[in-house]
């Protein structure tokens, strides 16, 4: 009897605790969200205030430009890209050099939901928020969120900010070559410069793949 009790009330606060997490997910559906712990974190770097701008105003090759240098087949999986997680494994077991493999709604959910950091605990929320967005979101409106949010340069969220850090201007006017110059640096966007090695490579691999795959945007 004590043990049916004890599992009632566990399950009874487990739904509670879930509902609560929902919350945020279900406010972020259709309001932006605010600046988030990542971003508070990194505020004493840059003093400008972002401004959201609606997947409609992002240009459309800096779209495709992300997926081509993130996440290829964003559009094809639920969250987890399996086959990069295997491939990232297998190198990470006989390199130096770790190879990371999230996806866009797993960066998405991290940067919106978590704190910077590595750990377990912080990869177990990004987990979980990455299944509870590509439940109750579209693609459309994580890859809306992920490109408003993202580090694309050292104390720049967002591709507005990306855009004024580099290039000096609004979002709206970046070319598809600026567009894969600022995609370039994401691995590591304080320190990668557009002519460091490592952005070098990752220009190429995204222009071929965009030529190559298309890439179409199936919103």
């Amino acid at each position: 009897m004590f043990t049916l009790i004890f599992f009632r009330k566990f399950f009874k606060y487990c739904l509670i605790i879930w509902g609560i997490s929902l919350i945020p997910v279900i406010i972020y559906k259709w309001i932006n969200p605010p600046f988030t712990m990542i971003q508070n974190s990194q505020s004493d770097i840059r003093g400008e205030k972002r401004r959201w701008i609606d997947i409609e105003e992002i240009p459309k090759y800096f779209q495709l430009a992300a997926m081509a240098g993130e996440d290829q087949v964003f559009f094809d999986h639920w969250g987890f890209d399996f086959r990069a997680i295997e491939k990232a494994i297998e190198h990470n077991a006989t390199s130096n050099k770790t190879r990371g493999a999230s996806t866009i709604s797993q960066q998405t959910a991290k940067n919106v939901f978590c704190w910077e950091g590595r750990s377990w605990l912080r990869k177990g929320v990004e987990t979980y928020y990455t299944c509870m967005i590509e439940l109750f979101w579209s693609k459309k409106r994580i890859l809306e969120v992920y490109l408003n949010v993202i580090e694309m340069g050292r104390g720049a969220f967002g591709v507005d900010e990306a855009a004024h850090y580099y290039f000096h201007i609004p979002a709206e006017k970046l070319s598809r070559q600026q567009s894969i110059l600022i995609i370039s640096t994401l691995p590591c966007p304080r320190t990668c410069g557009f002519n460091s090695a490592l952005a070098r490579n990752r220009q190429y691999l995204i222009n071929y793949a965009m030529r190559r795959y298309g890439l179409k945007l199936k919103y």
